[in-house]
């Protein structure tokens, strides 16, 4: 019995220390009444069992602070809809912005049934998320709509797994195996519209017979021109990765996360009863949003000349010299490090630069284990002495941000490095031109001096 207790405590600790080596366990989640979490205690429950430490508070309380002394109290918020109009002077855009800034992690969720407050409504515009005018909306579907629980609104959603965003981006939040036939069930959710900006991306659209609309203002026929937006411009679920790696995630139906879609069964019109994986994608959305999946670590850097692989990194080369470059990359997944990696259509690639790039390489795999996989190119360094940059410069979305850069010095050749002339086959005809030179003065001047000039005989000198 001892063993067993001590072989669980170690197990728990080492879960402990694996959710603290990525985004941190504190977890602040956030109601307007307390006793509401009864309603997403399976959501909650699954959290507390990967290792979170959760606190529950109401926006209003005044104990509430999300910095003490400079320092984040949480590492994470889950933010459930609130039907005031404020969130009070704890959780101001500014200040929610700042615990972004700061790397901490925030889930926040919407819903039709009531306003969204101000506060939210400014935050999701500090980050490039748009909501309708009035901060409330319903989406609806009259073709891809359960038919047993939304038979007359239309406003439960059943949708496909979302596939991945690009051919080059993994994706996380569809099930890994063949056939995908999940469904999921996005009840009485707010629709947004994401902006422009590179650090967002979708993760769940709305089908293209979709579109949001105010039921307390707009009637059952609209006029398109009404409408605040239709189609795939209105995203279900969205991400946003700061460039510190920081996430922030909004979830349009608080309600796909409660107990009550967990364990739904539901049917399209025409189509059979299925469970939904409401369940398994709250799951990845919020271990996505909370650094439990998508974490990219660098265990370590090399560069060394090729022909002195054992002298790592060094500060200063020598113009044209061939290096190898390699780089060991680990993802987390849930509870453990892997090897990461790169997508079959994507590339990880090396900058060799000083002020703009002289060379640009695909690293290839070379190594991997359990743990890591290496990535190595070689190539020649530029003609040009200066101070230079190895640059890995990785960004991808749902893949936590690698930016590495090593500054080495690349000196001009040293005036015993210069190849000899003699060795230089081009440079034989005037070398040849000098021998045959020397060699003919050295002839003429030998002639010249030991040749004595010819004796007169039988002339008399003269006075």
């Amino acid at each position: 019995m001892k063993s067993f207790f001590t072989l669980f405590s170690l197990l728990f600790a080492a879960a402990v220390h694996a959710i603290s080596a990525t985004g941190g366990e504190r977890l602040l989640v956030l109601l307007d009444d307390v006793e509401e979490k009864e309603q997403y205690s399976t959501f909650l429950g699954d959290l507390e069992s990967r290792g979170f430490k959760i606190s529950y508070e109401t926006p209003k309380s005044e104990s509430l602070k999300l910095f003490h002394l400079g320092e984040r109290t949480f590492d994470h918020v889950l933010l459930f809809p609130s039907k005031i109009k404020s969130l009070g002077p704890n959780l101001t855009p500014n200040i929610l912005v700042q615990f972004v800034n700061d790397e901490g992690n925030i889930l926040l969720t919407t819903s039709s049934a009531s306003t969204i407050p101000s506060t939210v409504a400014n935050l999701l515009a500090e980050f490039d998320i748009s909501l309708p005018l009035e901060r409330t909306g319903l989406v609806v579907d009259h073709f891809n709509y359960d038919t047993i629980s939304a038979a007359e609104k239309h406003d439960v959603l059943v949708l496909p797994a979302p596939a991945a965003v690009r051919p080059d981006v993994k994706s996380y939040f569809r099930p890994e195996t063949e056939p995908i036939n999940e469904v999921i069930a996005f009840p009485s959710g707010v629709g947004h519209t994401l902006g422009a900006s590179a650090l967002l991306t979708p993760i769940l659209r709305a089908p293209k017979t979709a579109y949001s609309y105010n039921p307390k203002e707009q009637g059952d026929v609209i006029d398109a021109d009404e409408l605040y937006a239709a189609g795939e411009q209105l995203s279900l679920v969205s991400s946003f990765q700061a460039r510190n790696s920081a996430r922030f995630t909004v979830v349009g139906s608080a309600d796909l996360l409660s107990n009550k879609w967990f364990d739904a069964k539901v049917q399209v019109k025409g189509g059979d009863k299925a469970k939904t994986w409401n369940r398994e994608f709250a799951k990845r959305v919020a271990g996505w949003t909370f650094h439990e999946i998508g974490v990219l670590r660098v265990n370590g850097i090399q560069h060394y000349l090729k022909e002195s692989p054992k002298d790592l990194n060094p500060s200063i080369y020598r113009i044209n010299s061939t290096v190898s470059y390699s780089v060991s990359l680990s993802e987390y997944s849930w509870d453990s490090w892997g090897p990461f990696f790169v997508p079959e259509d994507d590339e990880l690639q090396v900058e060799f630069s000083m002020l703009s790039a002289y060379h640009r390489r695909n690293l290839k795999p070379v190594h991997s284990d359990l743990k890591a996989a290496t990535y190595e190119t070689t190539f020649d360094l530029p003609d040009q002495h200066g101070v230079y940059n190895f640059l890995t410069n990785y960004k991808r979305p749902f893949l936590s941000n690698v930016y590495e850069k090593n500054t080495v010095t690349v000196r001009h050749m040293a005036h015993d490095e210069f190849t000899r002339s003699y060795a230089i086959t081009g440079a034989w005809t005037p070398l040849g031109g000098i021998v045959i030179t020397v060699l003919g003065f050295l002839s003429f001047s030998a002639v010249w001096m030991y040749s004595a000039p010819a004796k007169q005989v039988g002339v008399k000198k003269t006075q």
